[in-house]
C-alpha cells in the first residue's frame, strides 16, 4: 500500500509500505493492504511503519528505528484517511 505522511512544515514520507500502526483515539490499530476505507482521528503517540523505508536526509532526524525493523515517527495528533490502498496521515 502507498503511504503519505504530511506535517504542517513538509511532506515527511511517501512511498510503498507493508503495514502501518497508528495511535487512534480508542487505541492503536494496524492497516494492511486492502484495508477497508477509513477516516480516523489520531492522538499523541507513535506511528510505526513496516517495509523498506527510504527517508530523505532533510526528514530522517524526525524518525527513529524500532524493534522488528519498524520505522517510528512520534506525533502529537493527526488525522488518517485510507482509501484504495492509499493512506494519508496528516500529522502534527
Amino acid at each position: 500500500m502507498y503511504l503519505e505522511i504530511v506535517s504542517p512544515e513538509a511532506t515527511l514520507f511517501n512511498g510503498e509500505v507493508t503495514s502501518i500502526v497508528v495511535p487512534g483515539t480508542h487505541g492503536d490499530f494496524e492497516l494492511l493492504n486492502n484495508h477497508a476505507p477509513i477516516v480516523s482521528i489520531l492522538k499523541e503517540g507513535v506511528v510505526k511503519i513496516s517495509g523498506n523505508i527510504q527517508l530523505t536526509e532533510d526528514v530522517e532526524d524526525k524518525f527513529t528505528k524500532g524493534e522488528n525493523g519498524r520505522t517510528l515517527l512520534k506525533i502529537n495528533s493527526g488525522t488518517l484517511e485510507m482509501k484504495d490502498n492509499k493512506v494519508i496521515v496528516l500529522a502534527d
